[in-house]
């Protein structure tokens, strides 16, 4: 069973760089002398056609790239009012939600939810969607959360927001902070730094890791939240799974 949840509506007042609408331009016109040409045969016309989409799919996946290292910067950081297990804070999804939908629809993002279930499990598949086309997504499969006193529904839902937060966060890059802390209260200590995660999330695709599954198991949000003191242990957590 799958169903599907939309979280922002897609916007943005920019206009395409220039130099990408000329190249598509000049193309539908070569697409078009070419289909009022009877001496034109149907595989060079689907040559051009198949041009056409490669040339699209570029220059939407270079919008993607550009609007989103726009929009890195204004994504706030998450306060933790949720409590797990064991006093653990964490944020709630609908704090996640709320927080990233005006920087998202800003910059002409839009993010979405697939789910499915089997009787012990729920996957959630997040889907980050560009105005210009391009998407990229991430899965995370996870235990129906079935602690405490929840019932079926209830245990399925709870699983179901853990899977929207930690997906959603690893697309996005999200940071979550106990609102009682500012990162060294509690015995929490400095983060690591930007050259740290960006070599952390290089190793996790290296290594062709499960970045949401990597995070949960570590117990963060995101790499950027990952403690100074145990980067090492993360560098090797991931280098375990180089060649599986």
């Amino acid at each position: 069973m799958s169903t599907a949840s939309h979280a922002v509506t897609l916007r943005d007042d920019t206009q395409p760089l220039a130099p990408a609408v000329s190249e598509t331009a000049a193309i539908v016109q070569m697409i078009e002398r070419a289909a009022s040409n009877p001496a034109v045969d149907i595989d060079k016309l689907e040559r051009l056609l198949e041009m056409q989409e490669r040339v699209l799919a570029r220059n939407a996946r270079a919008a993607f790239a550009a609007a989103f290292a726009g929009m890195q910067q204004e994504l706030p950081t998450i306060p933790e009012r949720g409590r797990g297990d064991r006093g653990m804070k964490y944020a709630l999804w609908e704090d996640v939600n709320e927080a990233i939908k005006p920087v998202l629809a800003r910059h002409g993002f839009g993010i979405s939810f697939k789910t499915g279930r089997t009787p012990e499990r729920v996957s959630v598949t997040a889907i980050l969607m560009h105005r210009d086309g391009h998407s990229e997504e991430t899965t995370l499969e996870l235990p129906v959360d079935s602690s405490g006193s929840k019932n079926a529904v209830q245990a399925v839902g709870s699983s179901t927001s853990y899977g929207k937060r930690y997906t959603a966060a690893a697309l996005l890059n999200l940071t979550s902070r106990g609102e009682d802390d500012d990162g060294r209260a509690a015995g929490l200590g400095p983060r690591i730094t930007e050259d740290q995660t960006i070599e952390l999330r290089d190793l996790a695709r290296e290594v062709g890791a499960d970045l949401p599954r990597f995070l949960a198991t570590i117990r963060v949000d995101s790499l950027a939240e990952i403690r100074a003191d145990k980067f090492e242990e993360a560098k090797r957590l991931l280098e375990r799974k180089r060649g599986r």
